[in-house]
């Protein structure tokens, strides 16, 4: 914009006086109101050049599945993105325990790094976002989490009375040294019965109702933190784990003041979508 003001002023000498005067008020005018919009554009760029996102996927799905158009929105204004595939994608379920995922998430924070992020964010949705929690948990240096529409609880009565049995069993493969024997086992998302094939001890990483992977636990762990790490919390009303409200989890884990708890009329599904504009606000508001 800037090089083409300075070519009409250049034609100003070819025009007539009375011509070259409007012109000169109209582009002077126009310099006036367009100048502090791209101005507060490369401001709005500048302020995430050194921001790292983190998006994890939820169960059963791929890279970057479900984000709602959020990554597209913070990588205009200049963050860095990565989207790994996690161990419970749609090709790898289940691939790994939920500790080794941590370590995943940590390989993708690393690369990041690599390229220059100082500030780094995490962004999960429904599984994904029960696995940003827990990451949080073990790294309260992040400059925030967003947990959008979390899923996979295995400490809530219709998923641990549905995997009780499976969950025993697990444990005595375990003992019996076949920890490492892929078995068939009951899964459930959304309150549908599934079911996956995974190591028995894999599996218990994922189902314990006392494991690694239960989000109440995770984020009290959050909260305990000398510095807290902020977390968005974002919910459709929709959605089943809406019924369970902030003192489910968020309650505990918001011991930072900028965290915030966001509703938003939407399903699991949906719940990205809809709610873009009020994560891409937040992350910019830190």
């Amino acid at each position: 914009m800037i090089r083409s003001i300075l070519s009409l002023l250049g034609d100003l000498k070819d025009m007539t006086p009375a011509l070259s005067r409007v012109l000169l008020k109209v582009v002077l005018t126009s310099a006036l109101f367009f100048l502090p919009l791209a101005a507060g554009v490369v401001r709005a760029f500048a302020d995430l050049q050194n921001l790292g996102v983190v998006y994890l996927h939820g169960k059963a799905s791929w890279p970057g599945a479900l984000n709602g158009g959020i990554l597209s929105a913070l990588e205009d204004e200049g963050a860095l993105i990565a989207e790994p595939e996690m161990p419970w994608s749609f090709n790898r379920r289940y691939g790994a325990t939920y500790e080794q995922a941590m370590g995943e998430i940590e390989a993708a924070v690393a690369g990041l790094k690599a390229k220059g992020a100082t500030r780094i964010v995490i962004i999960g949705h429904s599984l994904g976002a029960n696995a940003a929690i827990g990451y949080a948990a073990r790294h309260p240096d992040l400059a925030c989490v967003v947990a959008i529409a979390p899923g996979h609880l295995p400490d809530q009565d219709n998923m641990r009375s549905f995997v009780a049995d499976a969950v025993e069993r697990a444990k005595k493969l375990i003992a019996a040294g076949q920890g490492n024997v892929p078995q068939t086992f009951p899964d459930m998302a959304q309150g549908i019965p599934l079911s996956a094939t995974a190591t028995p001890t894999v599996y218990l990483s994922m189902f314990d109702p006392d494991g690694p992977a239960v989000i109440p636990k995770n984020a009290a762990i959050i909260g305990a933190s000398p510095r807290p790490v902020p977390l968005l919390w974002v919910v459709g009303k929709l959605d089943p784990i809406d019924r369970r409200g902030p003192d489910y989890a968020f309650t505990a884990a918001a011991k930072n003041p900028k965290s915030k708890y966001v509703e938003v009329f939407a399903g699991h599904l949906t719940t990205p979508l809809v709610a873009r504009k009020q994560v891409v606000e937040w992350i910019n508001s830190l």
